[in-house]
């Protein structure tokens, strides 16, 4: 796992057109969803972006699936990051509007980060592996 001093973040990946459609989604809900839209919107600031074909294989982005650990609590998960609607918690697809995936977008595997739960409650979240989408 990279571990980085506490209060740092691990480095962002993004695909520019994902950043481009996260950013303006963030944006549309800054009223009713403050504190992830902040949260995502730092998370895009400062992420380098890549054209689809170039991004690392081994990045959380949108509609990959990713096993992380909660350290906190020793849970193993393994989610899908979707688009709002298509959010289905039963199928382990969870939106990008929730503080977890805003978490989790961009990362890599091996990388960990402290990162707040909807209760603001800091969670140490730690990349297990990525599988990534069919691309087209």
């Amino acid at each position: 796992m990279t571990r980085l001093p506490h209060g740092q973040r691990p480095p962002v990946h993004l695909i520019d057109i994902e950043a481009e459609g996260l950013t303006n989604l963030a944006l549309g809900v800054a009223d009713t969803a403050p504190q992830v839209s902040e949260l995502l919107l730092h998370e895009i600031a400062r992420a380098q972006t890549y054209r689809a074909a170039r991004i690392p294989p081994d990045v959380v982005t949108m509609h990959s699936s990713v096993e992380f650990v909660d350290e906190a609590s020793g849970v193993d998960r393994t989610v899908q990051i979707v688009y709002p609607a298509q959010a289905d918690i039963a199928a382990g697809k969870i939106s990008i509007l929730t503080p977890i995936a805003a978490g989790l977008i961009g990362l890599r595997e091996g990388q960990s980060i402290n990162w707040p739960d909807r209760e603001g409650r800091e969670r140490k979240l730690a990349i297990v592996k990525v599988t990534q989408p069919a691309r087209l």
